[in-house]
């Protein structure tokens, strides 16, 4: 038996090494700040050098029986994101990834997590945590009520009364008196704004609305979560904040937990300004039911410290064309290169919710802060934002932009329409995942549907329907798109995609296809050659070219359950004509959703958690499921 002893010791120590570097270590769950419908997970780990763990995924509520399968976390670690130009080199740690959707706010969900590897765990394989969807902010029922009355107001006035804002915001005076105001609002306090034009006389001295010379409404008051300090409309007609062509109309970046509601803000480059990155920002600003037109920017935000932002249910009308689609990048093909209007919503930090917003007539759309490299601290790192339900109409850039994100960027169900130059945009992402789930681009007529720029990471696309071509193809990787349409516009010397990737883990199957009717190849592939894991010498020039899409597929090993589609396919829907990348389309002359037995129709692969509850024998190819209710696209009634 002594002898039998060394044996086995020298056994266990073989097999130890031999495993060693490929069982998993899990690390410290990182639970993310909870949106209204969305939680994130990140959860660290060590080994697993030949990536072949996994993270299962479960929920329910608190209290329920049955647990509900989740996407499984993705596994993240090893990949590149590089930029020269602004001296960007950073490497993804080695972790697990992603995100609990479509929740219900305000509910308490038991979510478990299981990490598993065919190599071994060394340590606690299951993680079980309760986390609390986030509700939408609320006034506080027993808060101090001010009324605010413009300066000719020449009716009946409630008690306290307060002519402009700022005198019922902090008892400001006039001139040099405008800064001295004593009186504040505190949390929970509710100014109502009765009816008006609230246009300051800026050059004024004596401006009675107390914002001499810089037009400013400066507000640096501290609500809390449970007691905002609300800003809205009384309710007797429309109040109008008119900035009389200032830079900044609201200046909240240290103005914690406000909701601005039901108000029209007008005439200024940036109507809420509410953090510079590494400076300072608020946490908690809602902005909801207003009407926010001829603008630079509507909100921007780059500070890495703030939290929790809540943008729904706005009209956002910026000041470019309204009558033809021009670009910014090349002016003598496509109009214009000076800025009329920028973005309409920049934001950085984390818990971000920006939903069912109308938006026309910027640059961009709806952006994540490109921000540089993430802070290695976790209340740094922008994590946890959700786009969702937008109706996005007109942009001379992109629609969304994930630029600049981290962990649990979640884009879904945007409908976005006339684009000149990309659609939606992760320039880049660092690790991911980035969800991009159940959009409509329609018309982007320079070719790039996705702007995979700088080398992103962790790129998770599912059930978008796309009426462009994606044919710039920048390397990406860790990339996975399933359940997608890319339909062509038959565009002359132009493929329908060029993809080329750093990762031979990135994974493109169960995508529906009309290539353009062109003598041009309409499948373009790079990757790393076979037995490799990742190669970052990789050019997308000199990729292998494929006319069709059995060809692709058989020569990469992708699609094996790709589709070939037409336009036929949806109820009404007519292709871009390529020779008018000019014009503009509008989205209510279209109807999207699926014809019965269509070739898109059963056509997917089940996703848990994305697809859920699909109609017929399997998931439907695109942004809309056959037999299913459409989502709403802007302002909800």
């Amino acid at each position: 038996m002594k002898n039998l002893i060394p044996i086995l010791l020298f056994t266990l120590s073989t097999i130890g090494q031999a495993n060693a570097g490929k069982e998993v270590i899990p690390g410290n769950l990182v639970v993310e700040p909870p949106t209204l419908i969305c939680l994130g997970f990140e959860w660290p780990i060590e080994g697993d050098d030949n990536r072949n763990a996994t993270v299962e995924v479960s929920y329910r509520k608190s209290g329920g029986q049955a647990w509900e399968s989740a996407l499984p976390l993705l596994r993240i670690g090893g990949e590149r994101i590089r930029n020269d130009d602004v001296y960007q080199d950073y490497t993804t740690a080695h972790m697990f990834a992603g995100s609990i959707l479509d929740l219900e706010p305000a509910t308490e969900y038991e979510c478990r997590l299981v990490l598993k590897d065919p190599d071994g765990v060394r340590g606690q394989a299951e993680k079980t945590v309760s986390v609390r969807t986030r509700e939408e902010p609320a006034e506080y029922s027993e808060g101090r009520v001010l009324h605010v009355y413009p300066p000719r107001w020449r009716g009946e006035k409630q008690q306290p009364a307060f002519t402009g804002l700022m005198k019922a915001y902090q008892g400001a005076g006039g001139g040099d008196w405008a800064v001295v105001g004593e009186r504040k609002v505190g949390p929970g306090d509710i100014i109502l704004v009765h009816a008006g034009r609230y246009k300051a006389e800026r050059l004024n001295y004596s401006d009675r609305l107390s914002l001499p010379f810089h037009g400013t409404y400066l507000l640096t008051a501290k609500g809390t979560p449970e007691k905002p300090i609300v800003i809205k409309a009384a309710g007797d007609g429309e109040v109008i904040f008119d900035g009389d062509g200032c830079y900044r109309l609201f200046d909240v970046m240290a103005a914690d937990y406000h909701i601005f509601e039901g108000l029209t803000i007008s005439n200024c480059d940036i109507a809420f300004f509410a953090g510079l990155k590494d400076v300072t920002g608020c946490s908690g600003l809602a902005v909801r039911n207003c009407r926010i037109e001829s603008v630079g920017v509507a909100v921007s935000c780059q500070y890495a410290g703030s939290k929790n932002f809540y943008i729904a249910d706005n009209e956002i009308i910026g000041r470019d064309d309204r009558y033809r689609l021009v670009g910014w990048y090349d002016p003598g093909i496509y109009g214009a290169s000076e800025l009329k209007s920028y973005y309409a919503i920049k934001l950085y930090g984390q818990g971000h919710v920006v939903c069912h917003n109308r938006i026309a007539y910027f640059h961009d759309g709806i952006c994540v802060c490109t921000h540089g490299m993430p802070s290695p601290q976790q209340d740094e790192k922008c994590v946890a934002i959700d786009f969702y339900n937008n109706d996005i109409h007109l942009m001379t850039d992109d629609f969304i932009e994930a630029d600049g994100g981290v962990h649990n960027i979640r884009i879904m169900r945007n409908r976005c329409f006339n684009s000149a130059s990309c659609g939606l945009s992760g320039q880049p992402v660092f690790g991911g995942p980035a969800y991009y789930i159940r959009n409509i681009l329609y018309h982007v007529p320079w070719g790039m549907a996705f702007k995979f720029e700088t080398n992103p990471a962790g790129l998770i696309a599912y059930h978008n329907t796309i009426c462009a071509e994606n044919s710039k193809g920048p390397p990406h990787s860790n990339a996975h798109f399933s359940n997608n349409l890319f339909l062509g516009t038959d565009h002359p010397g132009r493929a329908l995609m060029r993809l080329c990737t750093y990762t031979a883990y990135t994974v493109y199957d169960y995508n529906g296809y009309r290539p353009n009717r062109v003598d041009y190849p309409q499948f373009f592939w790079k990757g790393p050659p076979k037995g490799k894991i990742s190669d970052y010498s990789i050019k997308k020039q000199g990729a292998a070219a494929y006319r069709t899409l059995e060809e692709f597929s058989r020569a990469t090993g992708q699609e094996a359950h790709g589709k070939i589609v037409d336009y036929d396919i949806f109820e009404k829907v007519q292709k871009p004509d390529p020779e008018l990348p000019h014009a503009v389309y509008t989205a209510e002359n279209f109807d999207f959703r699926l014809r019965k037995a269509s070739a898109a129709v059963d056509a997917g692969l089940v996703l848990p958690n994305v697809n859920d509850g699909f109609t017929g024998k399997a998931p439907d190819l695109g942004a809309l499921e056959y037999g299913r209710q459409a989502p709403v696209y802007g302002p909800r009634e």
